[in-house]
């Protein structure tokens, strides 16, 4: 595969207004938190070049190996507290958006575990990391093969 288009390079502008998004997620969430919604997001839309990035980012701060392995299959796995797995469950749903939109009950139980303002930015993190999916997806952007 070859890459289909430089989105930063041919609109400089927009490309920007996504990194703004992703400045305030990252100054607003908790960094292990975000890790798990980013690795579970690019895992669903199957989006090799944020898995790659996010697995080593976290890795390098810190993150244990097991759980990021597991995210994969975060809900038999034992390696995530209840916050957590609210997070992921949201993550999932947001991502898949069914008709109807995310369930109730995925919804509440993310309310339970996290204030307002804390959900909000939750929110925007998975909307955040959906779109860096769906930017990297369809141009074909590949990981590097050294690092």
């Amino acid at each position: 595969m070859t890459q289909r288009l430089n989105l930063q390079a041919v609109t400089p502008e927009g490309y920007r207004a996504v990194l703004g998004l992703e400045k305030y997620v990252r100054a607003n969430i908790d960094t292990t938190l975000l890790h798990l919604v980013k690795m579970r997001a690019s895992i669903i839309n199957e989006c090799s070049y944020c898995v790659d990035m996010h697995s080593r980012d976290a890795l390098a701060a810190g993150e244990d190996r097991r759980r990021m392995f597991a995210v994969a299959a975060w809900r038999d796995a034992p390696f995530f507290d209840e916050r957590e797995r609210a997070a992921l469950e949201l993550t999932d749903a947001v991502t898949r958006l069914e008709p109807g939109g995310v369930p109730d009950d995925v919804w509440d139980v993310a309310a339970k575990h996290f204030d307002e303002t804390e959900l909000g930015n939750l929110l925007l993190a998975i909307v955040t990391i959906n779109a860096w999916n769906r930017i990297t997806v369809p141009t074909r952007r590949e990981p590097p093969v050294h690092t």
